[in-house]
């Protein structure tokens, strides 16, 4: 198309675009053209830029800048290595008893620290060489190095040249404001803190650049003047005959038609719709449970020792308030804390351990939906049974490609008479040939709750991949919910099983809002 018929195709908001980006020297941010512009919202300028580029009149390019801000103000306060290594210091004289130093209740609480914070105050300490730690007669002996204590007396939040990368950083980020991580500097610091969660927080910012292309600059000399025009012919202008006085903006048949897209539903809300429909028709029913339970459903009950590691602060997300839940059932009760501690009446000799009801109480976020099967039996232990759960569970997980701290299990149990493993594993391959895949195979594996257990694996794109385990649930599970007939149960992985549908290796692609992905997501 000619420049001259580009030219009289413009409308106003593109000519208002043309304009602004000429009085910018050809170059600028979108945020620039929306102020220079004189436009009314910005959703004008990102609508002119399209279509200027479609034609070809405008360059658009895009960059990603991640956006740090603090938390709020006191985080400068919250380097638990520097308040421990000033307590060691001040409070210690620069050496201690490591259960000295857990003692001193006092001291913690001057130094705003709590006795959780001292690991990882060691392990921070250790990292920067700021003390010793050594065995002893009179047990673990921590110990201020030269480095260490040469920095706590230079150190001062006044004295600039004193301060560790990380403070230089918060402390840039609290007098000025948000800054993108390339503004920042050296950028070990800003990964030290990263891995710590809780200083500050990211927001991934797109900014928006449009430059003239060589046929925008000959559209631009040719001169374009802002004016009045009727982009449709109303009914008014006919009949009062003002058609005449006015000037139409010609059209360009030739020029793309905007997509239209149906409304559907999210594909994983699709995929979770399959999933209900097929547990549906093999005759299941859909349970759930709340998100926050007392560790005993989630672990006591499940036959998981009080000490086993997935009970730990990196695995699991405490409550504080709600710090405790009370149990419902205190004959339940009881009879756990037996089968832990000796075994009970189910033939095991259980782990051999004073059971705490402490522990017990403590409130979390479910790990997994094995809560919801085991509150049913509780409450529902005659055959027959078939049900199922579809809901999130909570993990203490790092976010990268494969992990998620949020996620969807998929969990089901069946009770009858005559149960076994064969049932199992021909339910689980039936639900997967219903999904769509087709060789799938079992392998052993080990639960605390389940013996047999197994793992499940289906064959996609020349490799194996795991989904999910199974099992039939221990006798110190069952009994003491007075459930006498086999339980065969599994635990599915639903997102990485969306991640095989689609082809995709990265599971956080599946929850961010990439609207071409959702718009060209097929339906079935």
């Amino acid at each position: 198309m000619e420049a001259s018929e580009i030219l009289e195709g413009l409308s106003p908001q593109e000519k208002r675009l043309i304009l602004a980006l000429d009085q910018l020297n050809g170059k600028a941010s979108v945020d620039d053209i929306f102020e220079v512009g004189g436009f009314r919202q910005m959703v004008e300028v990102m609508n002119a830029a399209s279509w200027l580029q479609s034609k070809g009149l405008v360059k658009v390019e895009e960059t990603t800048r991640n956006l740090i801000s603090v938390k709020n103000k006191e985080v400068l306060n919250r380097l638990i290595e520097i308040n421990f290594l000033s307590m060691l210091n001040s409070d210690f004289k620069g050496s201690a008893n490591l259960a000295s130093i857990y003692a001193g209740t006092d001291s913690l609480r001057r130094h705003s620290l709590l006795s959780e914070d001292i690991p990882i105050a060691l392990g921070w300490n250790r990292r920067n060489n700021w003390i010793d730690i050594r065995k002893s007669d009179e047990g673990t002996i921590v110990s201020t190095t030269a480095s260490g204590e040469s920095f706590i007396k230079s150190h001062s939040l006044d004295n600039p040249s004193s301060l560790t990368g990380e403070e230089r950083i918060l402390t840039a980020l609290i007098g000025e404001g948000p800054k993108f991580e390339d503004e920042l500097g050296d950028p070990n610091p800003v990964e030290k803190l990263r891995k710590r969660k809780e200083f500050f927080t990211e927001k991934l910012i797109v900014i928006r650049t449009l430059s003239f292309t060589p046929l925008g600059r000959e559209v631009l000399s040719m001169g374009i003047e802002l004016k009045d025009e009727v982009a449709q012919l109303t009914p008014e202008l006919l009949q009062s005959g003002k058609w005449r006085d006015v000037s139409f903006r010609k059209y360009d048949i030739r020029t793309f038609a905007p997509s239209v897209y149906p409304g559907k539903k999210h594909p994983l809300s699709r995929m979770a719709d399959e999933v209900r429909r097929i547990f549906i028709e093999m005759g299941f029913e859909e349970i759930d449970e709340e998100y926050i339970q007392p560790a005993f459903w989630n672990m006591d009950a499940l036959f998981i020792p009080q000490d086993h590691p997935a009970r730990e602060l990196q695995d699991t997300f405490y409550l504080k308030n709600p710090k405790e839940i009370e149990l419902e059932d205190e004959d339940i009760v009881d009879i756990i804390a037996k089968v832990h501690e000796d075994g009970w009446e189910t033939g095991s000799l259980g782990w051999g351990y004073k059971w705490d009801p402490g522990m017990a109480k403590k409130a979390l976020l479910r790990t997994h939906t094995t809560v919801n099967t085991i509150r049913y039996l509780w409450k529902n232990p005659e055959p027959p049974i078939k049900v199922f759960s579809l809901s999130r569970v909570f993990r203490n997980e790092a976010i990268d490609a494969t992990h998620l701290p949020e996620f969807v299990q998929i969990e089901g149990i069946i009770v009858e008479k005559g149960a076994n493993l064969d049932m199992l594993v021909g339910v689980l391959k039936e639900f997967y040939r219903m999904m769509g895949f087709e060789n799938i195979r079992v392998r052993p594996g080990y639960f605390p709750y389940t013996e047999p257990s197994l793992e499940v694996d289906v064959y996609y794109n020349g490799s194996w991949m795991e989904l999910g385990g199974a099992g039939i649930f221990r006798p110190e599970v069952t009994k003491p919910f007075k459930v006498e007939y086999p339980v065969l149960a599994w635990g599915l992985g639903f997102e990485r099983l969306a991640m095989l549908k689609w082809n995709l290796s990265d599971l956080r692609d599946l929850y961010i809002s990439d609207l071409d992905m959702l718009r060209q997501s097929s339906i079935l």
